[in-house]
């Protein structure tokens, strides 16, 4: 090798070792600047659904307040995982957010043996966005006039009778589990492709139920009947449903959340920008009117730190939940 050459390797060396410092400082400016162009929101479930729905309303209202726009690109598949680690892997500039639930930050981790991300350490907080309990919905003209009815024919046929959930893994596929270790009963789980089509079904009677959030769409065009609530209290936007613990199934509660988080290193005053412009999104008359409307509970103002802390504990509550219910992604 010759000098010239090693002369010519050593400057390419020093090049890059300058490329690589200057990271954290490129970082903070483009923190002062963020964002200056669109930013990508990761939904890990189908288009449609209701983490879909919620997705695109909180979206839109973000915009306006960071003054781009918010793409959401949906990433459906194995319970929300799929999303999840894409999400993971993307560069933590600000421009990639992602949709977190009940599921990618909670009950993923007790589910399934290798989710392929780890939802605190892969991740960075941006916000909470709303509380949603889940229903359970029989077809329009199911002869189930209550839980009560549906339990007892399930008694009478086990392993006949069916439940829809949005995958292999999700919050209703736990919550079918769920009913049957606390109700005794043997029904078959159908898993589908995310939450639409799993209603979709339901409404035509080619599956018993489902119990799921996303509820009002369905029961507003009268092709479901409600039979009861997850929640420890009757809903406003379904006052004359009672709860589980009212309709003899004791102690079923189940109550999901939606947030969002960014990738792991995202620089922190980018997670600020972005749970102010949330916090002001949330704030919006109309999206509190949606939410109620759709079921949910639109959340107190949080910040990131605050956020982080609800779902650090909740991993631990969502572990518990998948205990007692026997549920396991693979089955």
């Amino acid at each position: 090798m010759s000098a010239r050459t090693t002369r010519r390797t050593l400057l390419k060396i020093a090049a890059s070792l300058s490329v690589a410092l200057a990271c954290p400082a490129s970082f903070a400016q483009a923190a002062d600047t963020f964002p200056n162009g669109p930013i990508t929101m990761i939904v890990g479930w189908a288009a449609g659904g209701p983490a879909d729905g919620v997705a695109r309303l909180v979206a839109a209202e973000m915009s306006k307040h960071l003054g781009q726009s918010i793409v959401v690109e949906n990433k459906g598949g194995a319970g929300g995982n799929i999303g999840s680690v894409a999400a993971a892997r993307a560069r933590p500039d600000g421009y990639t957010i992602m949709l977190s639930t009940v599921a990618s930050h909670g009950l993923n981790s007790a589910l399934y043996d290798n989710i392929g991300y780890d939802p605190i350490k892969d991740f960075a907080p941006v916000g909470l966005i709303n509380l949603s309990p889940s229903v359970m919905l029989v077809p329009n003209d199911s002869p189930f006039k209550s839980v009560q009815d549906y339990i007892a024919e399930a008694k009478k046929r086990p392993g006949e009778l069916t439940y829809a959930s949005g995958g292999v893994g999700s919050s209703q596929h736990l919550a079918g589990a769920s009913f049957k270790t606390r109700t005794g009963v043997d029904i078959l789980h159908v898993p589908f492709k995310g939450t639409a089509p799993a209603l979709t079904d339901v409404m035509a009677g080619r599956v018993d139920m489902v119990i799921t959030t996303g509820f009002m769409a369905p029961i507003s065009s009268g092709k479901v009947r409600p039979l009861a609530v997850t929640s420890r209290e009757r809903i406003a936007s379904l006052p004359d449903v009672p709860t589980f613990n009212e309709a003899g199934v004791k102690d079923f509660y189940m109550e999901s959340w939606y947030g969002l988080v960014a990738p792991a290193g995202t620089p922190r005053p980018i997670l600020e920008k972005l749970n102010a412009a949330l916090i002001k999104a949330l704030a919006d008359e109309s999206l509190q009117k949606r939410f109620v409307e759709s079921g949910s509970v639109p959340a107190q103002p949080m910040t990131i730190d605050e956020y982080w802390d609800m779902v650090k504990k909740g991993m631990d509550e969502a572990a518990e939940l998948v205990r007692i219910s026997g549920a396991k992604a693979e089955k």
